[in-house]
């Protein structure tokens, strides 16, 4: 473990909090998971890397040692050092290197300490939810299936068959871990190893349960209900505290994060809490003005367009858009309107136009007619 930059695998400052380095650290495991990569050795690799960064920094003596002389192990006292250059009495229980072992290869190994008596939080889980455009603007109920690990009933949890319960480990005395001594050339070494009868849980199951066959988990189906807010949009994340995994030994269950994903509407497109919305209205209209009918997402409302209205202007209507999540007030919607040129023009809609032209000072001499108005002007 010497030699690594745990605040780097976890992507911290050195002088990130337990909150922060908690974060990090749940962040990372959820994202390179084995379970989330099956097969992927890479991803397996650089989990085991974040539980072990995390194991240290997240331990008060350990994070201690840590900055101090680059190991977690090392208590550098007097006394250590004595032991070592002096060839005394040289207990090498291995400091937090069983804590990490444990997490990562579930207590197997020697020289490890085991954590499988103790209380472990649940796994947390992620669920990509989503939404019509409606149901984000305006928020909405909804019911998710997800698939967890959770405390057997049949044997609550002991992973005993119903009716008897675990024993007590006569060989660790319940603490999972033996000391075993050996003589070396440096003297009596001390190492602590998993109990080889019960594997490091501390007690001992002589008939276990039939329905999670002495894990005390058993793989459960649920329905969660959700209610999403008004205005939530694309990477949004709504955490479902202790909806996630049971935790182990009593320990608290994981979270359950709610990954939003909005779909595309036809009609309008979303910025931030603003709506924008494409209209198109005629030449005409444009001239003179004109009162319309404009849709928005609580339904059509008039809207008066002024005379001259050029192509591309944009007007807003105030609080029209997206309410803003968990806050009052909502964003804007910004209308843009565009002008239908005609692209064909019968002949008393050309003669009209030509006569505004000529109102209007400009010279139609160079007017080219169609090929009909020259044929019909070949019979006049």
């Amino acid at each position: 473990m010497a030699n690594k930059d745990y605040y780097s695998i976890l992507g911290i400052d050195k002088s990130a909090g337990q909150d922060e380095i908690r974060s990090a650290f749940r962040k990372l495991a959820i994202k390179y998971h084995p379970d989330k990569n099956k097969g992927d050795k890479t991803s397996e690799e650089k989990f085991k890397e974040i539980n072990e960064a995390y194991q240290v920094l997240s331990d008060p003596q350990k994070k201690s040692n840590y900055d101090q002389f680059g190991t977690s192990e090392f208590d550098g006292g007097p006394q250590g050092a004595q032991g070592f250059g002096g060839f005394g009495g040289f207990d090498s229980d291995f400091g937090g290197f069983g804590d990490i072992f444990d997490s990562i290869f579930g207590g197997a190994g020697r020289g490890t300490r085991s954590r499988r008596s103790q209380a472990e939080p649940g796994a947390d889980l992620e669920y990509n939810l989503i939404l019509t455009f409606e149901e984000a603007v305006f928020g909405c109920a909804k019911e998710v299936s997800i698939n967890r690990n959770e405390k057997c009933e049949t044997c609550n949890g002991t992973g005993a068959k119903k009716g008897t319960s675990p024993k007590t480990c006569d060989k660790c005395g319940g603490a999972g871990q033996i000391r075993v001594q050996r003589q070396t050339p440096l003297g009596t070494m001390s190492t602590v190893a998993v109990c080889d009868k019960c594997h490091g849980t501390g007690k001992i199951i002589d008939e276990p349960c039939s329905t999670c066959h002495g894990t005390g988990k058993e793989r459960k189906h649920r329905k969660i209900k959700i209610n999403v807010p008004a205005g939530v949009d694309t990477g949004n994340v709504i955490p479902l505290r202790g909806q996630g995994e049971h935790g182990t030994n009593g320990g608290q269950s994981g979270d359950l994060y709610i990954n939003i994903r909005v779909s595309s509407h036809p009609k309008f497109k979303r910025n931030g809490f603003d709506i924008s919305f494409d209209t198109h209205i005629s030449f005409g209209m444009a001239v003179m003005g004109a009162e319309i009918s404009v849709d928005t997402v609580d339904g059509p409302v008039k809207y008066t367009i002024p005379e001259g209205t050029q192509s591309g202007t944009v007007f807003r209507l105030r609080g029209k858009g997206v309410p803003r999540v968990n806050s009052s007030g909502r964003g804007d919607q910004y209308v843009k309107v565009i002008v239908d040129v005609p692209k064909k023009l019968n002949e008393k809609q050309r003669e009209a136009l030509k006569n505004f032209m000529k109102i209007s000072g400009e010279d139609v001499s160079d007017y080219k007619e169609s090929f009909k108005d020259k044929f019909k002007s070949s019979f006049k």
